[in-house]
């Protein structure tokens, strides 16, 4: 092989002198190596030799099995970086569901995907959608028209939000109140243009700079103003802000995350919701509470894209913080959204900026709206402004009827 004359190379195989191959060896110099015609001929040469039939084609992979989807980041401060394909070794000692190890002789079978984690099918024709935009006309169900917005937003550092034009967002929004979280800035260094006339604005920063911190502007000025949880081993990274109103409390929160490697789970559910909670029903045992912000956790499965993939691995998605807010939830609290939109599916809040995530909507629900049982009556709506950039979350939004 290789020089200008050409070679006839006839392969016979067990029974057969029929089957034979020819190469026009001066065509395929011009196109490929020597060494990729002779890997060729090798591999044909084998199948004829043991079955005596040419190997059937090869399927090309579907591009789901070629490129797998990347597992989403984990929520609010730090998100799970990229995980790369397992080794081979790495596979064959994979689980196969039984609590066995797979053999080096055998792949084992594939482990099914565990029911907590399995998103459950809906009757064909069934409505998955929901709002993110505010409908002016939104009313509760005995048909009284909204008298009250409050927007919440974790908008991951508000001078980077200022620097976007994101002011603009309450110009037009024009909310009665508006929660932010992740704010990162000391109050005597925040950009003066955050500061607007038309609202009465209350800041929470953390002791550590460039670190947590929540904010409120209210058009109306509340009774009373608190901040944090009254424990200091919670307040001191400006977590909670409390304003009572004539006819409820209002607790904008942004809950600790657990961090890289879960490294402040035992913390966050042992801890911090355990008191939390309790804060909670204190306030609900003298008024009716509406709690907003970033609550670094993704309730159900339908509440972020890849559950099988992130539980138990990635803050945000553990069993221990989900059933921490399961307990919130018994002790007489609702998931305004979910109460709402029982069915909505994709109902993102949260994009990790890594793998380009917001467009492929790989996202969480981190932020919610939860209320008092006893305010549903006065519950007209419940928006995710998925739209809306500027952060790595996008706005919610609450509509209420009949609350001073």
């Amino acid at each position: 092989y290789g020089g200008k004359r050409r070679k006839k190379i006839r392969i016979f195989s067990a029974g057969s002198t029929a089957n034979s191959i020819w190469l026009n060896a001066l065509h395929w110099n011009r196109l490929v190596s020597s060494k990729l015609v002779w890997g060729f001929l090798t591999k044909e040469l084998r199948a004829l030799t043991i079955t005596g039939k040419m190997p059937p084609k090869r399927k090309a992979k579907k591009d789901s099995e070629q490129t797998p989807v990347p597992e989403e980041g984990g929520a609010g401060e730090t998100t799970a970086e990229d995980k790369p394909s397992p080794s081979k070794k790495q596979k064959v000692e994979e689980s196969n569901g039984d609590g066995d190890k797979k053999g080096k002789g055998g792949r084992g079978k594939k482990a099914p995907p565990r029911k907590e984690d399995t998103i459950e099918s809906l009757p064909e024709g069934t409505d998955t959608s929901f709002p993110t935009e505010v409908n002016p006309e939104a009313k509760t169900e005995d048909g009284r028209k909204f008298t009250l917005k409050i927007a919440s937003w974790n908008i991951n550092g508000i001078r980077a939000w200022y620097d976007k034009d994101k002011m603009s967002y309450i110009k037009e929004e024009s909310p009665d109140i508006l929660c932010v979280q992740e704010t990162k800035c000391e109050e005597k260094k925040l950009p003066p243009g955050v500061l607007d006339k038309d609202y009465h604005i209350f800041w929470s920063p953390a002791e550590k700079a460039g670190y947590a911190g929540t904010g409120l502007y209210s058009k109306k000025k509340p009774i009373k103003v608190t901040y944090g949880l009254g424990i200091p081993k919670h307040d001191d990274e400006g977590r909670v802000i409390t304003a009572e109103y004539e006819d409820f409390f209002l607790v904008t929160a942004y809950v600790p995350n657990s961090g890289k490697g879960l490294v402040r789970l035992k913390y966050r559910t042992e801890e911090w919701d355990c008191d939390f909670t309790d804060y909670l029903k204190k306030l609900d045992a003298k008024k009716p509470v509406i709690m907003c912000g970033d609550l670094n956790v993704a309730h159900t499965p339908v509440d972020l894209k890849n559950p099988a993939t992130n539980r138990n691995k990635t803050a945000g998605y553990t069993d221990q913080e989900r059933e921490g807010f399961s307990k919130l939830l018994g002790e007489g609290f609702l998931d305004s959204f979910r109460v709402l939109y029982p069915n909505g599916r994709d109902c993102w809040s949260f994009w990790t900026y890594m793998m380009n995530a917001r467009a492929k909507n790989i996202g969480w629900r981190l932020d919610y709206f939860v209320i008092s049982k006893r305010l549903q009556k006065d519950l007209c709506d419940s928006i995710i402004q998925q739209k809306v950039m500027g952060s790595d979350h996008c706005p919610i939004i609450l509509l209420m009827a009949g609350l001073k």
